[in-house]
């Protein structure tokens, strides 16, 4: 076994205090138990081994693309793993937390324009590979379908044995919309009733690191927009609160996306008819660990 091997397979927890708090039960994958930290590390696996299937991922290429940030640390990752070379556009503005764990995996950083957020890295990152493609192997996780297939062929699955087939609502916040998409689309196949929900921040200015606000930004090229029954709209304000009442409350010291998506499964479960709440289910995604925004200032 090595590294590569232990992607995925994360165990699903239950939010107790915010599960009776609402009367609902809410459970949440905890992908923060993934190698490298975060949820990221199932579609960066995905991807690399697409490529080196596919023959356009050989010996000597550097491994290129952008990232807010986890992405980038499950490439570096993998690049150590695997003996490949890693070079990662970022915002400026990415914890310094995630920038040192991508050094010290050995990954080159070029950073960008913060105001231009996740987009500028990403056009960026793009523009190099295009240029340079006998030296790259350019993955794009924004718009690579092995992106949202490995969330299609594992993550659904898992949380549809672990609940033993009674979720009744998926909820998660999207970035690539990888996650979301393909979970999404395998848990309505394997049952249509399952509603899917969409959180996204309120405002295109928010503090939300990792997600997007879809109505103002790229859209990745898999998204499909008839996948979400609705976006549930999560302040920064909330999202930091409720990241901080997961480590007081729950035991579970996760990110800041992680807690926005908490607290999208907590309002969501607050819209739920009392009649209905006892034969209701909520799975929500812990997308990483709050190791990695330790100096970040919400935390007080």
């Amino acid at each position: 076994m090595t590294v590569i091997d232990l992607v995925g397979n994360t165990p699903l927890i239950h939010l107790s205090s915010v599960s009776q708090e609402t009367g609902v039960p809410i459970f949440a994958k905890a992908e923060f138990l993934n190698p490298s930290g975060s949820v990221k590390d199932r579609a960066a696996k995905n991807m690399i081994l697409d490529g080196i299937s596919r023959g356009v991922l050989t010996k000597g290429k550097t491994i290129i693309d952008a990232t807010s940030g986890n992405t980038g640390i499950a490439y570096a990752m993998l690049g150590s793993a695997l003996g490949f070379k890693v070079k990662i556009y970022l915002p400026a503005n990415a914890s310094i937390e995630r920038k040192n764990i991508m050094k010290h995996y050995g990954a080159e950083i070029v950073e960008t324009d913060p105001l231009e957020s996740s987009d500028g890295a990403y056009l960026a990152a793009k523009e190099e590979a295009e240029a340079h493609p006998e030296t790259y192997f350019y993955p794009d996780q924004y718009n690579n379908p092995a992106n949202y297939l490995a969330h299609y062929n594992g993550m659904a699955n898992e949380i549809w044995e672990q609940t033993n087939g009674k979720i009744t609502h998926f909820i998660c916040s999207m970035g690539t919309s990888g996650t979301f998409t393909g979970t999404s689309k395998k848990l309505k196949e394997l049952n249509p009733n399952i509603h899917t929900i969409a959180v996204q921040p309120d405002s295109p200015m928010h503090g939300i690191e990792g997600t997007k606000h879809y109505a103002s930004t790229i859209i990745p090229c898999f998204y499909d927009a008839n996948l979400p029954e609705y976006f549930e709209l999560v302040s920064t304000k909330n999202s930091y609160s409720m990241t901080r009442r997961l480590a007081k409350t729950e035991g579970i010291y996760a990110g800041i996306s992680s807690g926005a998506n908490s607290q999208g499964a907590f309002q969501l479960a607050q819209k739920i008819p009392e009649n209905e709440k006892k034969n209701s289910l909520i799975v929500t995604i812990l997308c990483d660990s709050g190791s990695r925004y330790v100096s970040d200032e919400f935390w007080g």
